[in-house]
């Protein structure tokens, strides 16, 4: 089964604050572009699209040419982006602010595509309860998706860090690890969650449902690459939009859709289709548009910019956690209004809702 990292890579923000400067991809008019992304429920529709000639559809409209690029390491692809290798990828918020954006990256969300709605989950091994937590080894992707989730856990019951142990274990580990008498708790994502919990003593106490809006999947872009081509953000839109139809259609269409997407992350029609349900899939702009125009937006960014500033991945030596700016939609600034390198806009989706692609 194919599964992937949703975590920061230390080294490589390491590596680019000590050198202090970080290649990134020319931004200048050009006409071909390059696209990664890798393996998770809510970027499927990249891979599809390219595989079916919507991505083509879509350059050939604008006179460019698109270059998808499937990693099967979701770090090397924002490694090979911060680089400057490619114009574009797909990452979650917080990845977005802890890699390309502290590297020094002027990065641009193009798509909001979707939010975990329970495809993350906090898993205790026969007890029911959340609170049952506190004194236990924690296992999980340390600096991940999943060390978010489990603090916004312990938030909720009046709990910290200081009450777990974290035991930083691979996603490729995970379901072995939970079978091992020592491993009493996890914190994974799908579809290691559908499995962990097919074994009788796996109870689920806490989910991203519970923190809805606050796990974003994104396909991002080069700041001054999008300035110079906006034409490469209106075909990503017309790309993902195009795509995400597909994948809700209730057509023999949208289910053959859905069944090579299940088979290529490694799982079947049913499995990605329960996937596909603990995932808020934006496959509407309208509904895109409106997420991320919200003011709860603001709010998701403070927490997960605080926490992130906590575990000392906003730089070393980052003063506060507001050294980085992130700039939304309505132009506000969280941060330093002189140092903006994450941006959320509506534009390309607002050129989706409106028929103006």
């Amino acid at each position: 089964m194919q599964t992937f990292s949703k975590i920061v890579s230390t080294t490589a923000l390491a590596v680019s604050l000590m050198l202090g400067v970080v290649s990134v991809a020319e931004a200048e008019q050009k006409t071909e572009f390059k696209v990664a992304w890798s393996i998770y429920v809510g970027w499927m529709p990249w891979g599809y699209a390219a595989d079916h000639g919507i991505v083509k559809k879509w350059a050939d409209k604008y006179s460019i040419k698109i270059d998808v690029t499937q990693f099967n390491d979701y770090v090397e692809s924002m490694n090979q982006y911060t680089a400057g290798a490619f114009d574009a990828v797909t990452l979650t918020n917080m990845d977005g602010l802890s890699i390309p954006a502290a590297g020094g990256v002027d990065t641009t969300a193009v798509i909001v595509g979707d939010f975990s709605n329970g495809n993350d989950a906090v898993i205790l091994k026969d007890k029911a309860s959340l609170a049952d937590i506190k004194g236990q080894s924690v296992n999980l992707v340390e600096f991940s998706v999943s060390h978010y989730l489990l603090a916004r856990a312990l938030e909720s019951i009046q709990l910290t860090e200081r009450d777990v142990k974290v035991v930083n274990t691979s996603d490729a580990d995970m379901v072995a690890a939970y079978k091992t008498p020592d491993v009493t708790a996890v914190v994974t994502w799908n579809p290691l969650v559908s499995t962990i919990l097919e074994d009788p003593s796996a109870k689920k106490v806490f989910d991203s449902s519970q923190v809805p809006g606050e796990i974003i999947d994104l396909m991002v872009a080069n700041s001054g690459v999008l300035k110079d081509n906006p034409n490469f953000g209106k075909a990503l839109a017309g790309i993902w939009y195009e795509t995400a139809a597909l994948l809700r259609a209730d057509t023999a269409e949208g289910k053959a859709a859905r069944e090579a997407m299940g088979s290529a992350s490694g799982t079947d029609l049913a499995g990605f289709e329960a996937q596909l349900a603990a995932t808020k899939l934006f496959d509407k702009p309208a509904d895109a548009v409106a997420f991320t125009a919200s003011p709860n937006l603001p709010k998701t960014m403070d927490l997960v910019r605080n926490f992130l500033f906590e575990k000392g991945l906003l730089g070393n030596g980052a003063p506060s956690a507001d050294v980085i700016g992130i700039e939304m939609p309505d132009g506000k600034v969280l941060g330093d209004t002189g140092n903006v390198k994450l941006r959320f806009t509506e534009t390309y989706m607002k050129a989706a809702a409106d028929g103006s692609l």
